[in-house]
């Protein structure tokens, strides 16, 4: 039976309560397990290696900054001949986060008040509740972020051959007939 919270399989859970001056540092790194259902979860074929150096630090009065990277090995489907395709995920991990009943994040967002954000910078603050932050769901947030959406192998490609006219697939003439246009 499958859990009904949405918990990411390299969960990892923060105590941001009191976090060291230096910050708490966090690594996680996936079992086979965990790199099964991260595979299974992203749609790949494998995920041979998984890890997220991280650091959970105090940020402004009551926020908290992590930051860090997530590397990973995958194996995908090419998508034009399904063949394995190989690739190294290295994904800077930078969020920025703050308690839900934080003044800093209503002003910013409702009062009219500013925050200012760097375009190359974390996005604007995400909002947690409680005590605790699951630092691992985040970096496999970023870890999904930077899979390629269409991985090919090198030296296949999408054309029909060496014909010059442009053959249409079945779902463009599905389109082309419910359109009514020929």
């Amino acid at each position: 039976m499958k859990h009904a919270d949405p918990h990411s399989p390299v969960s990892f859970f923060a105590n941001v309560a009191r976090l060291p001056q230096k910050g708490l540092p966090v690594v996680i790194e996936a079992d086979a397990a965990q790199r099964a259902a991260l595979a299974e979860e992203h749609g790949l074929l494998s995920v041979e290696a998984y890890r997220a150096e991280l650091l959970v630090a105090s940020w402004k009065r009551n926020g908290v900054k992590v930051s860090g990277r997530v590397e990973a090995d995958i194996t995908q489907a090419c998508i034009v001949t399904l063949d394995p395709v190989e690739a190294h995920i290295d994904e800077p991990v930078e969020a920025l986060l703050l308690p839900e009943d934080s003044k800093l994040g209503r002003q910013g967002f409702e009062g009219g008040g500013e925050i200012l954000l760097d375009a190359d910078g974390p996005d604007s603050p995400e909002t947690f509740s409680g005590d605790t932050i699951d630092v691992g769901a985040l970096a496999e947030q970023f870890f999904g972020l930077a899979i390629n959406p269409y991985p090919r192998k090198s030296g296949a490609s999408l054309d029909a051959g060496g014909e010059t006219e442009a053959v249409e697939n079945e779902f463009q003439q599905k389109l082309r007939s419910l359109l009514g246009k020929s």
